[in-house]
C-alpha cells in the first residue's frame, strides 16, 4: 500500500481538519495516509513522493504562516519539479489570493497542482467543504 502525506500548519484547527478529512479521502481510495504537521515533515520524504498534499490558512496579509510552513515551502520549491502536489486551507478574510499564489509557486517549480487550484474554506469547514476534501484526497489516491 502506497503512503501519501498530507503536510499541514494550523492555527485554529481549520486547516488540520481539512487535512484529516483529504487523508480519509486517501484511505477510501485504497492508499495509506500520513497527516503530518510541518514541524514533524521531512523534505527527504517528499523527495521520494510523487504526490502529496500541503495544507495552511492564510494568515496577515494573505501570506502562508512565516514561522515554520513558508520556510517549508521554500524547501520544497527545490523539489517540486514534476510532482503532483495538492494545495489546501482556510482563510478567515480576503478572497483567495494567498491560494492563488502559492499555487504559481509551485507550478512555477514545475510541480502539477491537483485540480489546476489549492482548495479553500471560509472558517471551520462545513459538510460540503468537508466532501470536497474528501474528494480531494481520493483523487490523489488513483494518482
Amino acid at each position: 500500500m502506497s503512503k501519501i502525506q498530507v503536510v499541514f500548519w494550523s492555527q485554529s484547527g481549520n486547516t488540520e481538519t481539512m487535512a484529516n478529512a483529504i487523508a480519509k479521502g486517501i484511505e477510501a481510495g485504497g492508499k495509506e495516509a500520513e497527516v503530518v504537521h510541518v514541524s514533524q515533515a521531512s523534505l527527504d520524504e517528499l523527495k521520494k513522493a510523487s504526490v502529496f498534499a500541503l495544507g495552511c490558512p492564510a494568515m496577515g496579509d494573505e501570506v502562508l504562516e512565516e514561522g515554520e510552513m513558508e520556510p517549508f515551502v521554500e524547501e520544497v520549491e527545490a523539489i517540486a519539479g514534476g510532482k503532483q502536489i495538492a494545495l489546501f486551507g482556510s482563510y478567515g478574510w480576503g478572497d483567495g489570493q494567498w491560494m492563488r499564489d502559492w499555487t504559481d509557486r509551485m507550478m512555477g517549480a514545475g510541480a502539477e497542482v491537483i485540480n489546476g487550484e489549492g482548495l479553500i474554506c471560509q472558517e471551520m469547514p462545513d459538510d460540503e467543504a468537508l466532501a470536497a476534501c474528501e474528494a480531494l484526497g481520493q483523487k490523489m489516491a488513483s494518482l
